[in-house]
């Protein structure tokens, strides 16, 4: 059991510095200016295949919590998207099939501002996105600038993903001074 421990322990250690690379490299200012476009949007879209989606499907949950009229795209009760509206596309690599041809559909009919979370700045996304939140870890892409991981695939993508998006949620509540209890009252209460 000793041995099991020490491999925890350092299996551990390798993931959170990674995190903590991955997270450290993220442009503040472009997370600041996210921040700003989720707070003036009238309503927030997350869209994103795979574990991305799981990560998206998370952050936007949270934004709800703050009151935030968050939806992702696919959702049954997903409303009408407008000008006035932000897409959210999470996609590492940036070419993923679908958010990609999302994006484009978002430019095309609702023209609303279009941001990726990713870490390729050259994917199908690009050409849509008004900028980009860059998360530069490794994804199928392999680009030379990307940081390494010790991880599968494109886990370190995902996990930094989903802990930028609870950064940017307690950076929203400190901002507003949001009253912790009083967010319960968007929390689900039929479970």
């Amino acid at each position: 059991m000793d041995d099991f421990a020490a491999r925890y322990e350092s299996a551990r250690r390798d993931v959170l510095d990674e995190l903590e690379r991955a997270l450290g490299s993220v442009d503040p200012a472009s997370l600041e200016r996210l921040k700003e476009d989720i707070l003036a949007a009238d309503q927030v879209f997350f869209v994103g295949v795979g574990r991305v989606m799981l990560s998206l499907q998370c952050i936007c949950k949270r934004l709800a919590h703050l009151g935030v009229k968050a939806h992702y795209v696919g959702e049954i009760t997903e409303p009408h998207l407008n000008a006035e509206d932000l897409l959210i596309v999470g996609s590492g690599s940036g070419s993923s099939l679908f958010p990609a041809a999302i994006a484009r559909k978002a430019r095309e009919s609702a023209n609303c501002k279009i941001v990726h979370i990713g870490s390729n700045p050259h994917g199908e996304v690009s050409a849509y996105a008004d900028y980009m939140v860059r998360i530069p870890v490794r994804t199928k892409e392999y680009l030379d600038d990307e940081i390494d991981s010790c991880q599968p695939m494109t886990t370190l993508f995902e996990q930094s993903l989903l802990l930028l998006g609870d950064v940017l949620a307690k950076m929203i509540i400190d901002e507003k001074q949001l009253d912790m209890k009083a967010l319960w009252r968007y929390h689900a209460n039929m479970e």
